[in-house]
């Protein structure tokens, strides 16, 4: 049986929070040349997972959406860190 969309959320969001190292010192996470602000991008997701998180406290149920969006804006700023040798390339 699939989660429902409040499980699936809390999953989504415990899943990325594992993937990508938010704790990084700003010294190691900006060295030199980049391709896309790794600093601006950790902390852009950090506020969307932390806005998730108190949205979900709350009582709010996302749609699929929200998952979806979610899930996309994650996997992308991923992908960027991964071209800056911030987290291994995603297999």
């Amino acid at each position: 049986m699939k989660p429902d969309t409040t499980t699936a959320m809390h999953q989504l969001i415990a899943r990325v929070r594992d993937a990508i190292p938010f704790d990084l010192p700003a010294a190691q996470v900006c060295t030199g040349e980049c391709n896309g602000c790794s600093v601006k991008l950790l902390a852009y997701l950090d506020g969307e997972l932390s806005d998730w998180e108190a949205r979900l406290a709350a009582g709010e149920r996302p749609n699929f959406g929200d998952l979806s969006r979610l899930g996309r804006t994650s996997r992308k700023v991923y992908r960027v860190l991964a071209q800056n040798g911030l987290v291994a390339p995603e297999a």
